[in-house]
């Protein structure tokens, strides 16, 4: 079963991050970097909608339809001459059902901790979206992922990591109703990423995906 670690450090996950950057006009390192906290961010947040069982059954519907994994098989088309708009509306919608309210709080974190403006970590989390869906859903399919348990499972999985006890930013963006329903394991390896001081993708996620 494949993790975030190894799609972003595939020769995919380098044409991935070759083509937000060009999209976005920003350098790739600053483009991994974001992509490096924001995709484990956007599964936590999945994750923990799968809690709930309408949360469940809406996201095994759409990894079983329109994002089956085929976005994968041509990214160099997906990035030749700009992304489609479709592409990013599809984007924009998983966001909103993802991160819902927290969206902005989200996007002004990223912001923050990277030194893009919103806007721009806006565009990026587009056009992660639907890419990233597009990889659960194929893993999905090859675990033969058929109910929420496994659905969960599977998500936990790909994030990778231990729980860590961490009252982070992370935490407080996918805890903001401050119900205590937190992702420690996403806030950990976010908070490692941020204190490794190699540069690069290899240097993130090496702090990122470390246990």
């Amino acid at each position: 079963m494949s993790g975030l670690l190894d799609l972003l450090s595939s020769p995919m996950g380098k044409q991935l991050v070759s083509g937000v950057a060009g999209q976005t006009g920003q350098s790739e390192n600053k483009t991994a970097e974001v992509l490096g906290m924001a995709m484990p961010l956007l599964l936590g947040a999945m994750k923990k909608n799968t809690a709930e069982p309408q949360g469940a059954e809406g996201l095994m519907n759409a990894l079983s339809s329109r994002h089956d994994g085929s976005i994968l098989d041509n990214l160099g088309g997906l990035f030749g001459g700009g992304v489609d708009s479709n592409v990013l509306d599809d984007g924009a919608g998983i966001l909103g059902h993802v991160l819902g309210a927290r969206q902005p709080k989200v996007e002004n974190a990223l912001s923050q901790k990277s030194g893009l403006d919103a806007a721009t970590i806006a565009n990026i989390l587009k056009i992660a979206a639907p890419i990233l869906m597009g990889f659960l859903g194929r893993q999905k399919a090859q675990s033969h992922v058929s109910d929420a348990n496994g659905l969960n499972t599977l998500l936990g999985s790909m994030l990778g990591g231990q729980p860590q006890q961490n009252q982070s930013l992370i935490e407080s963006l996918l805890d903001s109703d401050g119900d205590g329903s937190i992702l420690d394991d996403v806030a950990g390896m976010v908070v490692g990423a941020k204190s490794k001081k190699k540069s690069g993708l290899g240097g993130l996620l090496s702090g990122l995906f470390r246990k």
